[in-house]
C-alpha cells in the first residue's frame, strides 16, 4: 500500500475516532471467519462499527483524540469497535459475544473520554438501555402530575358524593321559601 493511501486511511479513521463516544480495543486471535462475521453483524445491529486495524495505523489515527493514551503501545492483533451513539448497547453486545466466544479478549476502552477496564465495561453492559432510562425518567416526571390530578379528582368526586347524599336525604332547604 502506498504512503498516500495509508495517510488517507489514517485521516479517515481519525475523523471516525474523533466523533466516537465509545471505542473498545480487543484482540481476536484464533477467531474464525464465521465468528468474525457474526461479531460484525452484532456490531451493525447496535449501530456500531467494527474494524481490524494495524496498531501503527491506530496510533497515527488516534493523535489528538480522547483515545490517544490508550492507542499508544498496542501489541498483537487489534480490532476496534466504536460508536457515536449508545455506549451501553455496544458494551452489552461485546460482553455477550465475549462470553460465547472466549477468543475475543478486551485490551482497553474509552467511554465518553474516560479510559475503562474490563470491570467497567461489564458494569456499563449491566446498565439499562438508553430508551429504558428515558422511559423511567419520563415516568418519574409524569408521576407527580398524575398524583396531583387524581388528588384533585378525588376532592371533586367526594364533594359530588356529599352533595348527592344531601339531595337524597333532603338536607338542603330552599332558603327563599323558609
Amino acid at each position: 500500500m502506498k504512503r498516500d493511501e495509508k495517510q488517507k486511511q489514517a485521516e479517515s479513521l481519525h475523523e471516525e475516532l474523533a466523533e466516537a463516544k465509545t471505542v473498545i480495543f480487543s484482540s481476536f486471535d484464533r477467531q474464525t471467519v464465521a465468528q468474525d462475521t457474526e461479531l460484525r453483524r452484532k456490531m451493525a445491529q447496535t449501530g456500531a462499527k467494527y474494524r481490524v486495524v494495524k496498531n501503527t495505523l491506530i496510533e497515527r489515527a488516534a493523535k489528538g483524540t480522547s483515545i490517544e493514551p490508550v492507542a499508544q503501545g498496542l501489541r498483537g492483533t487489534t480490532s476496534l469497535a466504536y460508536t457515536t451513539s449508545d455506549p451501553v448497547s455496544l458494551a452489552k453486545a461485546l460482553t455477550a459475544y465475549a462470553k460465547e466466544n472466549p477468543t475475543l479478549v478486551f485490551k482497553a476502552g474509552v467511554v465518553e473520554g474516560r479510559v475503562v477496564n474490563m470491570a467497567d465495561l461489564e458494569a456499563i453492559a449491566r446498565l439499562p438501555s438508553r430508551e429504558t432510562l428515558f422511559s423511567k425518567i419520563l415516568f418519574l416526571i409524569n408521576s407527580p402530575a398524575q398524583r396531583i390530578a387524581s388528588g384533585f379528582a378525588g376532592v371533586a368526586r367526594n364533594l359530588a358524593y356529599v352533595v348527592q347524599q344531601g339531595v337524597k336525604e333532603n338536607r338542603f332547604q330552599d332558603s327563599a321559601g323558609s
